[in-house]
């Protein structure tokens, strides 16, 4: 009995819990990711406890793979890079990097350089000293274009902030900082990434996001992935959210509003018109409210069918909700030699 627990004792004392887990999503960056990973492994040099550091390939067309496999060499490096079957977008690669990671916190930031890894300690330190579940960046002294990236930038978060409610300088930095309990319960999709502190929101008081301000700088490698065009696609996953976080559980309440709102004002029309027609005697088969009240009738017979539909098929998605928005081909593992 005591040979075999002195060696299971021995090996548990060998396996480190991993305090943090730094998720790095990259397309196309070949360029950008050797540099990237050498930035982080000196911004990690001083923390004390154990670190991984997890890149996720989404689909890359160029070396960005190969030059991360070169990194898988090093041996003072716990680093896995997953590679997804297709591009998926930011969002779903973000979430594959979450759900690969194993750290009590999660650090998230693009592969472009312009996030320095050297906020990251920082950041760590500040989510445990201020008791926060989620901790985002904030480029105060942004490195970006004034009118195509700086202004659309400031008008977004002033509008994500006043519908959501979470008011924050910087929804669109992905330099953040989370306890892996809280963000694990968030499932990311579409392009949702924009708006994870509002997700966030939706399973903690919002009292516990903060936010600090971080470096930022200028892109040496690639070109931007992003946009004027942006803006429209912020405005459609904002309502997307909006719906999201008031409606999720009930969907049908929003739909039934709508319709019993349509219906109400026709039933109204209705009223009037049948009073003019067999009271007053008026001929009302040309009046254009006729047709406006006809078409509110049917609308709200859809919208609350809709609702009805929209319910049933809330319940299916909480009671079956182990789907992914990702696929992944291959995974590879270097740990450091002492794990």
């Amino acid at each position: 009995m005591n040979h075999t627990e002195e060696p299971m004792t021995a090996l548990a004392d060998k396996i480190e819990a991993i305090e943090l887990s730094v998720v790095v999503p990259v397309f196309n960056e070949e360029d950008s990711v050797g540099p990237l990973v050498a930035r982080i492994r000196d911004a990690m040099a001083a923390f004390s406890q154990p670190w991984e550091l997890i890149l996720v390939d989404d689909g890359s067309t160029d070396r960005t793979l190969a030059n991360a496999r070169a990194e898988l060499f090093r041996p003072d490096l716990r680093l896995k890079i997953i590679e997804l079957q297709k591009n998926f977008g930011q969002t779903a690669a973000m979430q594959a990097g979450i759900d690969a990671a194993s750290g009590r916190l999660i650090a998230t930031l693009d592969g472009d350089l312009q996030n320095d890894p050297a906020d990251i300690p920082r950041m760590v330190a500040a989510i445990e000293e201020r008791e926060l579940d989620l901790l985002v960046g904030w480029r105060k002294n942004r490195r970006d274009g004034l009118l195509l990236r700086k202004i659309p930038s400031w008008c977004a978060n002033r509008l994500i902030g006043k519908i959501t409610g979470v008011r924050l300088h910087d929804y669109g930095c992905s330099l953040k900082v989370y306890r892996a309990s809280i963000i694990k319960q968030v499932k990311l999709m579409g392009e949702m990434h924009r708006f994870i502190p509002a997700w966030v929101a939706g399973v903690v008081p919002s009292s516990r996001i903060g936010e600090m301000p971080v470096t930022h700088h200028a892109r040496h490698f690639g070109a931007s992935k992003y946009g004027i065009s942006r803006t429209f696609r912020v405005i459609l996953d904002l309502l997307a959210v909006l719906f999201f976080m008031r409606y999720k559980a009930r969907p049908g309440h929003f739909f039934g509003s709508i319709g019993l709102a349509a219906g109400g004002l026709s039933a109204l029309i209705l009223l009037y018109l049948a009073v003019d027609k067999f009271i007053l005697g008026n001929d009302i088969g040309t009046r254009p409210m006729l047709v406006v009240g006809v078409m509110l009738f049917l609308s709200s017979i859809q919208l609350i069918t809709t609702g009805i539909l929209s319910e049933m098929m809330a319940r299916a998605y909480f009671r079956d909700d182990e789907t992914t928005s990702y696929i992944v081909r291959q995974v590879f593992v270097q740990e450091q030699a002492d794990a």
